[in-house]
């Protein structure tokens, strides 16, 4: 009985345990095809990812064209020097060579060398001659990859407005920042396959992903006119010993930029290197700087000077350019009409503030057009208080200067501005002939063209389309547009005033022969007042009843005589000379006439 028993309890033992060892069994099996069919992608994957070393291959970036197709900024062909540890053989032999070719310290290329990685990148944007000399030596273990590199064909043009690529070609100011979705392209990949240890297989080859270009970005400027407002930059910065020369000439009808010169500019394929340094001793001696002298603080806010835009990164207060947008919102408002006469006896008094006119002696009784062509404070100044402050700004506001443009580069800066109620009888006095507050150049010309252009607020800019490598366009872009900033009469009221401006008032030198031209003058002194440094500008465009181009120049503390009517002016005059017949717009019959008409 007992033996039965235990016959009984072993074989119930048996099956207990071939029951459980089935079901282990039948997991494992299930696990095994769970992981063979649903996981079978995941870990052919991770196998691949295990035994495949990844090489980047640098997209080619897309072109910048200018408006005509002419190439500004481009690709250079050169190499990526990288190390794998596991794969070097002579590591001695390596080191030499790579510091023989790259000319790097040996304590550099040991490190590079010694370091366990997958891979590890010694040098970038190496010649593509030396990068074929160090292929020919064929050494394990060092690759050799084609890279691409920024190219700017023409150097210094357009330097603060295209912008620079860094050392993995991603944009780091200007155009090439904003664009850089357009213009990057998606990088490629070169996998080989490697043993357990890390060496690569000979008879298994490589695999490559190709990469994909990105688009090239044509823009508005114009090579020629860049380049020949650049002259004129140059020119005048150094004629008049200037800090620094702004030109800026635009479509008014559409807001696309023709040309934009930051004089001085700088080298875009040496964005790195800093031009001579000089500082004033407390003496007044001028001595050089040695920039290997100067903190990386030091000479990283050096460069940011060096890269900044002035046009749209730096505000100044505008004077007498600024009475175009009082001169239209005292027409707009019917405080004034062209006919509308003031005494100047040389000053105004505002509360208990003495304002005196440019014109000491002042100019007596003149029409408000007569006002404009002399660009007297008072009248204008008279012109302010009859808006009042609610009014004026409220006229500030609807011009857009409380806003920014909307300009495609990096870093504009706003208007500077007082609070409303912090504004009185002469704080509204000084801003209505262009002091007291601060601007940037491109909003002043912005806004003086939806002025001049029927009262459309255009948006500056200089991207036009995206276009693919075989020269299709992918993308045009678009740009608001703001109606209704004046009237379509304010507007032609304004341009034949500012044509009298340039015809017989202090624009004269602006005056280009056979064409009819627009604009005003201005002279300001920067902060603190009393410096002896002034800002020298001039704004014009053409032809005057109909604009195609308007342009501004700025001399930023000139020396000697620094009049806008004598030191500006001539710059947009010489400017129109050359680009207005290349522009295609034809001379009137009689130049002569335009000014008998207005009388």
């Amino acid at each position: 009985m007992a033996d039965h028993q235990n016959r009984f309890f072993h074989r119930k033992k048996i099956m207990t345990i071939f029951f459980v060892c089935a079901a282990v069994l039948c997991g494992l099996l299930g696990r095994l095809l769970y992981l063979m069919v649903w996981r079978a992608e995941y870990y052919e994957e991770a196998a691949t990812r295990l035994h495949e070393r990844e090489r980047s291959i640098k997209a080619a970036r897309g072109r910048i064209l200018d408006r005509n197709g002419v190439v500004l900024a481009d690709n250079k062909m050169v190499c990526t020097v990288s190390v794998i540890h596991n794969q070097i053989e002579e590591p001695e032999q390596v080191i030499a060579i790579l510091v023989k070719e790259l000319g790097i310290s040996e304590e550099e290329a040991r490190k590079r060398v010694e370091k366990y990685s997958s891979i590890e990148r010694v040098k970038s944007n190496v010649d593509k001659t030396v990068g074929d000399r160090i292929r020919e030596y064929d050494l394990a273990g060092v690759k050799v990859d084609e890279d691409y590199k920024r190219y700017y064909p023409y150097g210094d043009l357009a330097s603060k407005v295209l912008g620079f690529t860094g050392g993995d070609n991603q944009g780091i100011i200007g155009l090439e920042v904003v664009y850089e979705e357009i213009l990057q392209g998606d990088p490629g990949m070169i996998l080989t396959i490697t043993d357990a240890k890390g060496i690569e297989v000979d008879t298994a080859g490589e695999r490559r992903v190709e990469p994909v270009p990105g688009m090239d970005l044509r823009i508005s400027i114009d090579r020629n006119i860049q380049e020949y407002a650049t002259q004129l930059a140059a020119q005048a910065c150094a004629t008049k010993e200037a800090d620094s020369v702004y030109i800026v000439a635009m479509n008014p009808q559409n807001g696309e930029i023709l040309a934009m010169v930051n004089y001085p500019e700088f080298d875009l394929n040496d964005p790195y290197t800093l031009p001579e340094l000089t500082e004033v001793k407390e003496d007044g001696s001028v001595v050089a700087v040695d920039p290997d002298t100067l903190t990386a603080e030091q000479k990283q806010e050096k460069l940011n000077a060096m890269w900044r835009n002035g046009c749209i990164n730096d505000t100044y207060e505008p004077g007498s350019t600024f009475k175009i947008i009082t001169a239209a919102a005292g027409l707009e408002a019917g405080v004034v009409t062209p006919e509308s006469t003031f005494s100047c006896p040389g000053f105004i008094i505002v509360d208990d503030r003495r304002i005196r006119c440019h014109k000491i002696a002042g100019h007596g009784s003149q029409t408000f057009v007569q006002c404009m062509e002399n660009s007297c404070n008072p009248a204008l100044i008279s012109v302010g208080l009859r808006l009042g402050v609610d009014n004026y700004y409220h006229y500030f506001e609807q011009f857009g200067l409380k806003q920014r443009t909307g300009i495609d580069l990096p870093g504009e800066a706003g208007t500077i501005m007082h609070k409303k109620e912090d504004m009185g009888n002469v704080e509204l006095a000084t801003v209505a002939f262009g002091q007291s507050f601060q601007i940037t150049a491109i909003q002043l010309l912005t806004t003086a063209s939806s002025i001049i252009n029927g009262g459309n607020r255009i948006t500056p800019h200089f991207g036009i389309e995206a276009l693919n490598r075989d020269g299709e366009v992918e993308e045009t872009f678009s740009y608001p547009v703001q109606t209704g900033i004046v009237s379509e009469e304010t507007s032609a009221t304004m341009r034949y005033i500012l044509e009298m401006v340039v015809a017989e008032g202090s624009g004269r030198n602006g005056q280009v022969q056979g064409f009819r031209v627009g604009g005003k003058t201005a002279t300001s002194q920067t902060l603190p007042r009393g410096s002896g440094r002034y800002i020298s500008s001039f704004i014009g465009f053409a032809p005057a009843d109909d604009p195609q181009v308007i342009a501004i120049a700025i001399i930023n503390n000139p020396q000697g005589i620094y009049y806008g009517g004598q030191v500006a002016a001539p710059i947009i005059r010489q400017l129109y000379e050359n680009i207005l017949p290349y522009l295609g717009l034809e001379k009137t019959e009689e130049p002569e006439e335009t000014a008998e008409s207005g009388e």
